[in-house]
């Protein structure tokens, strides 16, 4: 239970925030939050089950909220707090903005943290030596490498780079960064050089840190591991911000794929290769006998693969048609792939074991003065190749060989892009994985976000997360203290035809004129590039001025549009689905929102069409059970870009008709902002 002393320090700091908070205004909703997320993690209604789904709406102050609520037990209780985010910019927010303000005002003596994974981090030794023997980069970098690597050495020795990906004085191409970035294996602790590498200064934080800051995909990469980085579930409470994300991200990180029509000869080529450069450099060396291993599997795995790629090869004019995928039906693979997956899966998770042997032996060398640094980064180079390659086969073949009788639990599919053939497995629901490595185990666990429920209910969520069984689960709607009614208005006009139509994309090019305004902050959302790309081609024949989505930078557009606006003029800014989600546009930035269609799902998605094939196969309607909820939350996103703080104003233009002539239409509308609503007979 939450006792009298935690409700009254954690209302003193509550007092202290509002203190220090310039022109506080008191938000009702906020106390709520502060109070129901408090007595969750206290275990106030249930012992030992701590769970909560909060949406909280945009204004609410959730932040700060789960904050008062969340540190003050976390310390008392010894526990870490561990926060984790979908997105790089809440997480900037977080640890730039909020937890400094929280740790100067709410006197509570904790330290924080942003956890990143280890390749956001250049190791400072391997760019050294690379900078004292540029003979040691890879062949593929070009001739300004050195110069930029000397660079980025500067900036470290003087503090104006902090050593990771995030914080690069100066744009650096991909390969580069490749060949300075810290592994697993050539940049360990267990050598001297290395301790004041940046990875391993930004891991030595998190012993004194009671606050962590991950992504989810770090959560979800450390909970899969046992836990190598971040403290025991049991050990932590957890606050999962921008939790209408962790389900795809879960299916992301427990997903696979893998070339399969790859040269068998190079990579077996590549081994020799491998063999003959241990053998000249380390000829009595026990990884001579490690590197023989790895031949024989490599070939053992070539073997097994090989027929698999024959019949790709005679089949594949009949899988592909129109579309650039093949999807399994009810995953059920071929008869040669089926009952080849188990040996493939395990040959090549013996390979990685082989592989992993040969990094330690070059290691040992290493320490033993047998190999220098000049000998070993090539060898690493390689033996890091062969590694990627072998464990994206591991994963995709540990997936395939997972049985799909009685109950289909994964989508599989084929894709082509040019030459290449490519393998997929996602899993169709990532709730058991959830549920068995966070939810079952954690001390607490608090889910936030804007946008939790779909078509005002929990349910969506709650089977998405794998949280309809937990006994203690709590449900939290907080509305927005904004003032819908009066700041904003949704305008459905009437139109000729509907998205499905073939003549929609010339109505939009005719009717989104009218509905522009040159003077002011406009985003136009679309649900393709091919037609956002249609439209703006029209339109800019029409003299009119556009920022397009694809045509520079995220950032560089927003950047543009910014100026245009703060310098008095007006600016039209064009974008798909990704702009209707993390994009903060307050004040005259943005006050007319266009949104030309309904983001529903593409329905040729090889993974939309096999959620859709198993709900179907349990008697469901995958339309109304899978498409329109994922839709409806979308489109809440989407409006809520519009209103970003209390003095905000605007209007939100849909035109999409399906909202009043279709059944589901209504539902959709109720779950939108309270905004004013006209629709046009």
């Amino acid at each position: 239970m939450l006792s009298s002393a935690s409700k009254s320090q954690i209302k003193a700091i509550h007092q202290q925030i509002k203190a220090a908070l310039p022109g506080y205004q008191p938000r009702p909703s906020q106390n709520k939050l502060v109070a129901e997320m408090a007595n969750i993690v206290a275990g106030s209604y249930h012992s030992y089950d701590r769970i909560g789904l909060i949406e909280a709406g945009t204004g609410t102050g959730k932040s700060l909220a789960y904050l008062m609520a969340a540190l003050p037990l976390a310390l008392e209780k010894k526990k870490t707090l561990i926060i984790a985010t979908a997105t790089v910019a809440l997480q900037e927010q977080l640890v730039n903005k909020d937890l400094p303000f929280f740790q100067q005002h709410a006197a509570l003596p904790f330290e924080f943290t942003l956890i990143k994974g280890r390749q956001r981090y250049a190791c400072i030794e391997r760019l050294n030596q690379q900078i004292q023997q540029p003979e040691l980069l890879p062949a593929w970098l070009d001739k300004a490498s050195p110069a930029d690597l000397a660079k980025l050495a500067t900036a470290w020795q003087e503090r104006r780079w902090l050593g990771d990906k995030d914080s690069l004085p100066f744009a650096v191409p991909d390969k580069l960064w490749y060949s300075i970035q810290a592994d697993s294996y050539y940049c360990h602790k267990q050598h001297r050089a290395h301790h004041h590498c940046p990875f391993h200064l930004a891991r030595a934080e998190i012993d004194s840190s009671q606050v962590l800051v991950v992504n989810h995909a770090l959560l979800l990469a450390d909970l899969a591991s046992g836990n190598s980085i971040l403290p025991k579930p049991e050990d932590c409470i957890y606050v999962i911000d921008e939790a209408h994300h962790l389900a795809d991200s879960g299916r992301d990180f427990f997903s696979g794929d893998a070339l399969l029509n790859f040269d068998s000869a190079a990579w077996q080529q590549q081994s020799e290769q491998l063999y003959q450069q241990l053998q000249n450099q380390l000829p009595q060396h026990s990884a001579i006998k490690e590197t023989l291993k790895l031949l024989d599997l490599s070939q053992d795995f070539i073997a097994t693969i090989k027929p698999l790629q024959q019949q790709l090869k005679k089949q594949q004019h009949d899988w592909f048609g129109k579309e650039p995928h093949y999807r399994f039906t009810d995953a059920v693979l071929p008869e040669l792939f089926q009952r080849q997956a188990d040996t493939l899966a395990e040959q090549s998770g013996k390979l990685l074991s082989c592989i992993e042997k040969l990094f330690q032996h070059l290691l040992d060398a290493q320490k033993d003065g047998k190999l220098k640094s000049k000998q070993l980064l090539p060898l690493q180079h390689e033996l890091q190749s062969l590694e990627q390659k072998y464990t994206a086969q591991h994963q995709l073949w540990q997936l395939w060989s997972v049985p799909q009788h009685p109950y289909v639990n994964q989508a599989r599919w084929l894709s082509r892009h040019e030459q290449q053939l490519r393998a997929h497995a996602c899993p169709l629901s990532v709730s058991f994985q959830l549920d068995d490595l966070l939810f079952s185990k954690a001390h607490a666990v608090l889910l936030c976000s804007a946008t939790l429920t779909s078509l005002n209910s929990f349910d969506y969520a709650k089977r998405e997360l794998g949280l309809t069984e937990h006994p203690g689960l709590q449900t939290l709607q907080v509305n927005s203290p904004f003032a819908y009614a009066e700041r904003g208005v949704i305008h459905i006009p009437k139109l000729r035809t509907e998205p499905t139509s073939d003549l929609f994309t010339d109505e939009l090019i005719e009717v989104l004129p009218t509905y522009l305004d040159n003077s002011q902050g406009n985003l136009v959302l679309f649900a393709s590039y091919w037609q956002m790309e249609q439209v703006a081609a029209a339109l800019r024949k029409q003299h009119w001025t556009l920022l397009v989505q694809g045509e520079a930078s995220r950032q560089s557009l927003l950047d543009l549009h910014k100026m245009k606006i703060e310098g008095g003029g007006g600016s039209i800014l064009f974008g798909t689905q990704s702009f209707s989600e993390g994009l903060d546009l307050p004040g005259k930035l943005l006050t007319n929102l266009i949104i030309t269609k309904l983001p529903f799902a593409v329905p040729t998605s090889p993974f939309e069409e096999a959620m859709a094939e198993a709900v179907t196969k349990r008697g469901g309607n995958p339309f109304l059970q899978l498409t329109v909820p994922a839709a409806a939350k979308k489109l809440v996103q989407s409006c809520g870009r519009l209103l970003r703080q209390e003095q905000d104003q605007g209007r939100i233009v849909i035109l999409d008709r399906r909202l009043v002539t279709k059944s589901y239409g209504s539902a959709m509308l109720k779950a939108l902002p309270p905004f004013r609503q006209q629709i046009d007979g």
